[in-house]
């Protein structure tokens, strides 16, 4: 099946998204990455989010940090324990294995990559590599130059422009040919992505390029260096009326 084959359709006018990534869960609840019990960040997010009126999550990946199924089955039972009833789809990281979300893609969690409403679409697009490095094959960025046929908004994993950072070192190999190929489109409106663990916002010819933060914990800006803090979760909202979108990053305290 293409990667865009499956579609989720909204029957709206308008869509409101949160965008969480990099959870790095592990087996046991109680793990700690870099010192934070990155269960608690994930549930804490969900919390929130269930108290405001979302349409849909996309989890931009790295959702294990142990590479265990039971991390993966853990994501999904803290989803069912949380009060959040909206689907939530996802992009694979380089920490993931796309069998591995696929196990777990069912009733809330969904394994469409094209979600449709009135006024367009959002493109999930796969940017996992055979190394920690992204790479998007050719004939994903075919499908997305096929599929980018009306108004659209784009998520992926991996930063497909440097930040300055550690980070750049496992950044999207191909990168500048995924942003020409989306501007090429003339639709394509955003690119949203995770991997680098804190806030970045950039614009590539006439696509803006937003990087989301960490629900687990945050990579100090531009440094060679990898240091870590831990500044709280965060969480990105993405909302898309007739006035246009807006987005913003929210951050939990810690």
């Amino acid at each position: 099946m293409a990667w865009f084959e499956k579609k989720y359709e909204f029957n709206q006018a308008q869509l409101k998204l949160a965008h969480i990534t990099d959870t790095h869960l592990f087996a046991d609840r109680n793990g700690e990455y870099f010192g934070v019990n990155t269960a608690k960040h994930y549930s804490s997010v969900l919390t929130e989010l269930a108290m405001q009126d979302i349409d849909a999550v996309i989890f931009g990946g790295d959702l294990t940090q142990d590479h265990s199924f039971k991390s993966y089955e853990l994501f999904a039972q803290l989803l069912v324990e949380s009060s959040l009833d909206c689907p939530v789809f996802w992009v694979p990281g380089n920490h993931d294995d796309i069998e591995l979300l696929s196990k777990i893609s069912v009733g809330q969690i969904q394994s469409a990559k094209r979600l449709t409403f009135e006024l367009g679409q959002v493109l999930l697009i796969n940017s996992k590599g055979p190394t920690p490095a992204g790479w998007v094959e050719k004939t994903h960025l075919q499908e997305i130059e096929q599929f980018a046929d009306v108004v659209s908004i784009a998520f992926c994993h991996h930063n497909p422009l440097p930040i300055n950072g550690y980070l750049d070192k496992h950044m999207l190999e191909n990168g500048p040919q995924l942003l020409n190929s989306l501007v090429n489109t003339e639709h394509v409106l955003h690119l949203f992505h995770g991997h680098v663990h804190h806030e970045y916002d950039f614009t590539f010819r006439t696509l803006k390029v937003n990087a989301t933060p960490a629900t687990s914990i945050q990579f100090t800006r531009e440094t060679e260096q990898w240091q870590q803090e831990n500044l709280g979760a965060a969480y990105r909202l993405v909302s898309w009326t007739r006035q246009g979108i807006h987005t913003e990053v929210k951050w939990l305290e810690k």
